[in-house]
C-alpha cells in the first residue's frame, strides 16, 4: 500500500514546527487539533473565517472537552494561523481559559510503602522506586539509560526532560543497589550489540527500545491494586508524591523545582497545599480563644 499523500498545507506546518524544534509530542498533537477543525468546518482549515473560529471555541466546550484539552487544541490551531498561515487577524480570535487549580492526589508515605512492597518483580521495584525517590516522570524512567547513572557523584542524569532540559537528581542508596540487581537480572537479547552504556534499563519487547509509558502504566496499576490501594492515583502521583513529602521534611522549596525540573515556582509551591503534615502542625486561631487552664489564684 502506497502511504497516504500528505496535504501542501499540512507539509508546511510540519516544517515550521521541525524548523521550531518543537518535540515529536507537540507536532502529534497540533496537527491532530487541526485535523479536528477542519472535519467541523468540513473543509481547509486554511479558508476559516473569525466568525468560524469563533464558533470552534463554543463547539469545543458544547461537546463537553474539559478546559484543559481545550485550551491544548487551540493552542495548534493558533500555531497553524499564526506561523504557517500569518493569519494574524484568525489567531487574534483565539482565546484561552483559566483552567481551574487543583490540588494533586498525594499517597502517604505508609502507602508507597505498601506499593513497593507489592512490586512483583525487582524490574518493576526499580521502575517505582526510581518515581517515588527521584521524582521521575514516566517517560524519564522508561528512557532512563545505564550511562546516565553517576554512582561516583550519587546522581541520576535527566537528558532531554520535558522541554528538552536536562538535570540532575539524587541517587538514593536504595535506589542504586535495586537498578544493580535489575542489570544482572536484565537479559540482553536484543540490544546485545549496543554499547553497555547505551542500553535501556528497561526494554521493550522485540526491539532495542525503551518500554512504553503505556506498559509501564499496565504495570503501576497491577501494583495499585495488588497493595489494597483505592485512590484514583496515577505514575504521576508518585512524582507529587515524592514533593510533598520533601517539603514536609523541611526541604527547601528552590531545591525541589530544581529536582522537578519546573521553570516556576509557583508551580513547585502548589505542593504546600497537599503537604498534610505541615498544614497538620499549624495551629488554628481557634486554640487561642480557650480559657487558661493553669491554676486560679485564690481570693485572700
Amino acid at each position: 500500500m502506497s502511504p497516504t499523500p500528505v496535504s501542501p498545507l499540512r507539509q508546511h506546518m510540519i516544517d515550521d514546527m521541525q524548523a521550531r524544534n518543537l518535540g515529536s509530542h507537540s507536532q502529534r498533537s497540533h496537527i491532530a487539533s487541526c485535523r479536528r477543525l477542519a472535519a467541523w468546518l468540513g473543509r481547509c482549515p486554511g479558508t476559516a473565517t473569525a466568525d468560524e473560529v469563533k464558533g470552534f471555541q463554543l463547539y469545543l466546550i458544547e461537546s463537553g472537552a474539559s478546559i484543559c484539552n481545550r485550551n491544548r487544541i487551540m493552542t495548534g490551531v493558533k500555531f497553524l494561523f499564526r506561523v504557517t498561515l500569518r493569519r494574524h487577524d484568525l489567531a487574534a480570535e483565539i482565546y484561552h481559559l483559566r483552567e481551574p487549580q487543583k490540588v494533586p492526589l498525594v499517597m502517604s508515605q505508609i502507602e508507597v510503602k505498601r506499593l513497593l512492597a507489592m512490586a512483583a518483580s525487582t524490574k518493576v521495584r526499580a521502575m517505582l522506586s526510581l518515581s517515588y525517590g527521584c521524582g521521575l516522570r514516566a517517560g524519564e524512567v522508561v528512557r532512563l539509560k545505564a550511562g546516565d547513572i553517576d554512582s561516583d557523584q550519587e546522581i541520576i542524569r535527566v537528558v532531554e526532560a520535558k522541554g528538552r532540559k536536562d538535570r540532575n537528581v539524587m541517587l538514593p542508596d536504595d535506589v542504586l543497589d535495586l537498578l544493580r540487581q535489575w542489570w544482572r537480572e536484565r537479559v540482553c537479547l536484543y540490544d546485545a550489540e549496543v554499547p553497555a552504556q547505551e542500553r535501556y534499563f528497561f526494554p521493550g519487547r522485540g526491539s532495542r527500545k525503551h518500554l512504553t509509558t503505556r506498559q509501564y502504566g499496565r504495570l503501576f496499576q497491577e501494583t495499585v491494586a495488588a497493595a489494597g490501594i483505592r485512590k484514583p492515583v496515577t505514575l504521576h502521583t508518585l512524582r507529587h508524591s515524592f514533593a510533598t513529602h520533601l517539603l514536609e521534611r523541611g526541604v527547601d522549596i528552590r531545591k525541589i523545582q530544581a529536582l522537578l525540573g519546573h521553570d516556576k515556582l509557583e508551580t513547585t509551591a502548589r505542593y504546600a497545599r497537599v503537604a498534610t503534615g505541615m498544614i497538620a502542625e499549624i495551629e488554628s486561631p481557634l486554640e487561642n480563644l480557650k480559657p487558661c487552664r493553669g491554676k486560679r489564684n485564690k481570693k485572700t
